[in-house]
């Protein structure tokens, strides 16, 4: 465990985090370093704060969202407002900049009473990751929905499976490959709105639990999308 002097010092969880990075993973007789048990002020407040949100707003609808197999607008509303949802963001991309030891924390509680939804940045909006397929699952690289270059844009064709919150997206980070000739090198991902004509998102399945997460197929036909919807690099 860390001493008092060495936490204030190091002050706060990033100077945690870089002091971590900083020493050896075992030490000169090869045992591992002792975990940091140790919260800043600031973390101490942060835990509090997911702690009261996750009694007080979501484990109260936690039996009315798994009835009614919906997010209650309240919890994504409260998440978005406490600064949650995309805490290590920087704040120049509109993030509240906070560590990935604060985004530890916030997961942390929230999982103790329930599931925390899975949310995009932008303020209130949900989105939803498209990998798997009918026929790939955990072996990403068969995917089989490809992305026809046409000019400036490129045509997305391909069904998706077991998408989660896709009942409620808003957009969905959709895997294709812009090139089968490449291989796996050629998977690229593009950002698609709901609301583009082709896709077509079906029916919620029932699960038998994490019901009010929606799970659905979401189906592209030829959805045409410019180039900078790609999400980080072409083929990567």
């Amino acid at each position: 465990m860390l001493s008092s002097r060495v936490v204030a010092r190091l002050g706060g969880v990033r100077g945690l985090l870089s002091a971590a990075s900083s020493h050896p993973r075992h030490d000169v007789e090869g045992h591992p370093p002792p975990p940091v048990t140790q919260l800043s002020e600031h973390e101490h407040h942060l835990k509090d704060t997911v702690s009261r949100f996750s009694n007080n707003v979501v484990k109260p609808l936690v039996r009315e969202m798994d009835d009614k197999s919906q997010m209650h607008q309240s919890v994504i509303t409260g998440v978005f407002e406490n600064g949650f949802m995309g805490i290590e963001v920087p704040e120049k991309y509109g993030g509240p900049g906070s560590s990935f030891f604060d985004t530890v924390l916030v997961v942390e509680g929230l999982a103790k009473v329930s599931y925390p939804p899975y949310l995009f940045v932008v303020k209130f909006i949900v989105g939803s990751f498209c990998l798997s397929e009918p026929g790939s699952g955990s072996d990403a690289f068969a995917l089989a929905t490809v992305a026809k270059p046409e000019g400036d844009d490129f045509a997305i064709t391909g069904s998706k499976m077991w998408i989660t919150n896709a009942g409620h997206a808003s957009f969905f980070l959709v895997f294709a490959n812009a090139d089968p000739s490449k291989g796996y090198k050629g998977i690229t991902c593009f950002l698609v709105d709901r609301n583009q004509e082709g896709v077509t998102v079906a029916k919620k399945e029932d699960k038998l639990g994490i019901r009010a997460s929606s799970t659905c197929s979401v189906f592209f036909e030829n959805v045409r999308v410019p180039k900078t919807a790609i999400l980080g690099e072409y083929g990567k």
